[in-house]
Formats: structure tokens, sequence, C-alpha cells
């Protein structure tokens, strides 16, 4: 297999784990249909036993995420809930976990729905100041779990501190980064040693498929990480890694429109007069944008704002006015897409602790696609009408 670690992003995306079938010399990665696999004799075999362990589709679609996230191992599962379930299964009753106020609501749910019935204790505090983690930490803290951007108000979190802080305590630092893809941030580069992404969003990139992955450098958690795959079944199918595969090649390429487009969207709305406020971290007042502009190459396509003065009832008739953007839940797409999070994605978090993390009745989530920016400016302009 040839190495494309050395070559720069696009060209990685394109042919990083993707090396012509040797049988026929066809240039696309086979989709290998199969549950099991013909052995020799008992226990010969060419590496492979059953789907669920191995199959090569998945594995070259894994080599490919490795290779963008500067990774050694890469595990994709079933969905991003999925990644973030193996990370959570490698804990136990005791242990304690250190992470964001502003979560995606999904990962909320997870930890205090199904791993607090387990005995893990979680810690959901403002990460924006790394320094507040150390207050936290104790004999039986074992994990930060950081996601940054955060879903949905954009906080920057300082990869490079927390990572500092993990390692000279002995912790896991995992850090989600979904909403910036690798195109924009490689948090094993800044110091953490798991790396999970909601493969569904921009990395898939089409709205058509759901995946999870987890990357990192360390041998022995990608051992863990692989035996709760293995054990626990949360594997994806042939088809979707060929579909996740065929999406990762015009990674780059979507990526900068989103970026322009959002970037353009941000400074319309910034002075819109129905915006009372508006996140997205490429302005130079947006907390921590120096972090933001040191740790990713561009912003992205993900803005939140908050309409001035709408009631709940308001915020819904202008989410349901949109023309062009979609209201839908997810991000990523080549689409656009609006969200309302406190009764879509952020449902399952109670409203107390939504209200103090930002996530207001009237704040509305953008997933900023690859139409053309005056379309979606002008679609703006008529729903917030």
């Amino acid at each position: 297999m040839a190495d494309f670690s050395k070559h720069k992003f696009g060209t990685k995306a394109i042919h990083a784990g993707a090396d012509p079938d040797p049988s026929t010399g066809a240039i696309m990665t086979p989709i290998f249909q199969t549950s099991t696999y013909v052995q020799e004799s008992p226990g010969t075999n060419k590496g492979y036993g059953y789907a669920r362990g191995k199959n090569p589709t998945r594995e070259a679609l894994q080599k490919n995420i490795a290779a963008l996230e500067g990774g050694k191992h890469c595990v994709c599962f079933s969905s991003g809930m999925g990644a973030t379930d193996a990370v959570m299964r490698m804990l136990r009753p005791g242990d304690e976990v250190i992470t964001g106020d502003d979560l995606y609501g999904g990962s909320y749910r997870m930890f205090t729905k199904i791993y607090e019935n387990y005995g893990i204790k979680f810690h959901f505090i403002n990460l924006t100041d790394a320094n507040n983690i150390t207050k936290y930490i104790n004999a039986n803290t074992k994990l930060i779990w950081a996601e940054t951007p955060t879903n949905p108000t954009m906080q920057i979190i300082d990869i490079e501190a927390c990572a500092k802080i993990a390692k000279a305590n002995k912790l896991i630092l995992a850090v989600d980064n979904t909403f910036a893809s690798p195109y924009l941030q490689n948090p094993l580069a800044l110091g953490a040693d798991i790396v999970m992404h909601s493969v569904t969003k921009y990395l898939g990139g089409h709205s058509d498929v759901v995946m999870g992955a987890l990357v990192t450098n360390d041998d022995k958690l990608h051992e863990q990480i692989y035996f709760v795959l293995n054990s626990c079944g949360a594997n994806p199918g042939p088809m979707d890694c060929f579909l996740v595969m065929r999406g990762i090649k015009t990674l780059h390429l979507r990526m900068e429109r989103h970026c322009f487009n959002g970037r353009k969207i941000a400074e319309f709305l910034k002075t819109h007069p129905r915006i009372e406020k508006i996140y997205w971290p490429g302005f130079t007042d947006h907390p921590n944008h120096e972090i933001a502009k040191k740790q990713m190459r561009d912003f992205g396509g993900m803005i939140s704002i908050v309409l001035k003065g709408a009631s709940l009832e308001d915020t819904f008739k202008i989410a349901s006015s949109f023309k062009v953007f979609s209201l839908a839940e997810s991000l990523g797409g080549v689409e656009s897409l609006i969200n309302h999070p406190v009764t879509m994605t952020h449902a399952s978090i109670p409203k107390a602790e939504r209200d103090k993390a930002g996530v207001v009745d009237n704040l509305l989530r953008l997933s900023v696609g690859v139409e053309d920016v005056e379309d979606l400016i002008e679609d703006l302009k008529q729903a917030l009408a």
C-alpha cells in the first residue's frame, strides 16, 4: 500500500487507504458485501474471519480517516454515538469524567441517562478556560471529553492547554472534532489522545450515511477501542464505508466552500436588525477567537444566532419559512440546514442547563452548505422578514 502520510490534505483525502483492487485493478475500493470469509483450514485465513471484526472496505476507510487526522489507528462505528459509547465503555464504576457545559444533546443524554446509572460521575464545566479543569481532578478522574467548536454556541476550547493538564495528571483527553472536521483541525497534533468524529456530518458530507470514528496514536487505546467494537458490535456496513470514502474525496473542496459561505453569511447576519447575538468563531470578538485562529485553519460553516425579542412561536415561524435552507437535524452536508436545538438536537438537556449554556428558545443553528451564497443570503433575508 502506498504511503501518503507526507502528502498534502487533498491528496491524502483522495488516495490514502484507497489502493487499486489487486484482483481487478479497480480504482474504487470494492464493497465487500460479505458476513463471513472462507478459511483454508480451522484458524487459517487471509486475515479475515467474520465481518463484525474486520471488513476490507471498512479497513480502507479507517486508513483514510487516520491519515487525515495524522493518526496511526482509526476504528469506525455505526454512528457517532456508537463511537462515543466505545470510549465510555473503557471506564469503570467510580470513575469520573470532566466535560463541557455546552455539549451535543445526544452526548449529554448518554452520559447522564446511561453511564451515570453505572456509577460514572460527570462534571459539566466551562472548558473555555482550561484552568477550570484542575479544580475537578481527583484520584478517580480518568477522562476529559471536549467538543470544540461546541454544539451549538461555538465555544472554543484550547486543545493544547487541555492536553498539557491531561498529560500532567495521566488522564485521557478525547476531542469531538465533528464541527471542525480534519480539514480545519487536528487534535492529535495538539496533544489529544483520541479524536471522535460523527462521520455522518462533514466526512460523509452528503446526508446519506450514519457513522462514527475514533482515531488515536496510542496502540493500547486502539486495542481497547477495537475490542469494544468487536465485542459489542456497533460496526458500520461496507456500503456505508464505501459512501463515506466517496464523500471524503471531495472533503477539502467542500470545506473551502463551507468556510467561504459561512464567512459571508456570518458577516451578513452580524449587522441584521433581527439578530440579537451571533456565534461564529471567525469574529475577532468571539470568545477565544485567538485560540480558534491558532488551532484551526479556518472557521467553518456552523453558525448559531439568537433572534432579537423572538418568542418560541416567532422562532418556529422563522425556522419554518426558509426556501433554500431545510429545517432538519444534522449538519455538514452539501445542503444548508436550519435547526432549532431546544426542540431538536438538545431537547434531552434540561431547560435550566440549556439556558445556562446559552441554548435559549430563540436560538437557531445554521449548517451552511455549498450552494451559491447569494441564494442563501436572499433566503435568510426573506425568512427573517
